[in-house]
């Protein structure tokens, strides 16, 4: 798909790897509305680039549907999905106190990285298979966030890494799923980034965290994460596939 000229949904896109996703849909072209639950963020990146802002909350059902509905309303419908919001946590599943971990604590991961990018997805979804074929029969595309925590999470990463692996888990079935409506759907698994959560740590652990990527040894730069998102759009082929962007780090256990 060529990006130029198309309406697309960011979720998470008032900061981090969001905000760097939907800038560069703005420069390739892209008419882009900023989804975020923080609308002051959304509103910040969405005056930049000359886009929409919505406030959304992508595990609601109806704060979805609405933000799918406000963005069509500026840009016409979408054809691109950046599923890009989401949290993280660390928890034990024993404490040092002896307790078993907060259930609730795993819920609210589950409900916002898991939960939320098939919300999302379904309601992107079912908007899309009702435009008009492109070539190839091409509707919409559709890129997920997931982690390499999902695949050698770390000690204390139970909920995430859960969370992260759903979201691989769903990539192929549901690229298979929405074939019939020529919607495609990929996932990046991103390593260490340099986001802003990854800038409140200290320099030293910062520096201790990038020496752990065999090459090149240094934090991802969010506008790689973006360059590879926006190449997903435009290669066709691609589907149904999660795409390691890593620097060839496995995580080790702590």
């Amino acid at each position: 798909m060529n990006i130029q000229g198309h309406a697309a949904l960011v979720t998470g896109g008032g900061s981090g790897l969001g905000e760097a996703t939907a800038r560069e849909l703005a420069r390739l072209g892209a008419k882009v509305a900023v989804l975020d639950l923080n609308l002051e963020n959304a509103q910040r990146v969405a005056a930049d680039i000359g886009g929409v802002a919505v406030q959304c909350n992508v595990s609601d059902p109806d704060s979805m549907q609405a933000a799918i509905q406000q963005a069509a309303a500026a840009h016409g419908p979408a054809r691109i999905l950046m599923q890009i919001a989401g949290i993280g946590t660390a928890k034990r599943v024993v404490g040092k106190d002896g307790n078993a971990a907060p259930l609730d604590d795993f819920a609210r991961v589950i409900n916002i990285n898991l939960i939320g990018t098939y919300n999302a997805a379904r309601l992107f979804a079912a908007a899309c298979a009702k435009l008009e074929p492109m070539e190839d029969g091409e509707r919409g595309v559709m890129v997920f966030t997931a982690s390499v925590a999902a695949y050698d999470g770390q000690v204390g990463q139970q909920a995430y890494s859960a969370s992260k692996a759903g979201v691989v888990g769903m990539t192929l079935p549901m690229a298979r799923d929405l074939a019939q409506h020529g919607i495609r759907v990929c996932t990046i698994a991103p390593g260490l980034f340099m986001t802003p959560l990854m800038r409140t740590l200290p320099e030293p652990v910062q520096q201790s965290l990038a020496a752990s990527i065999p090459f090149p040894s240094r934090l991802g730069k969010p506008e790689e994460f973006a360059q590879l998102a926006t190449h997903i759009v435009t290669n066709t082929h691609l589907n149904g596939e999660t795409i390691r962007l890593d620097g060839a780090l496995r995580m080790a256990p702590r």
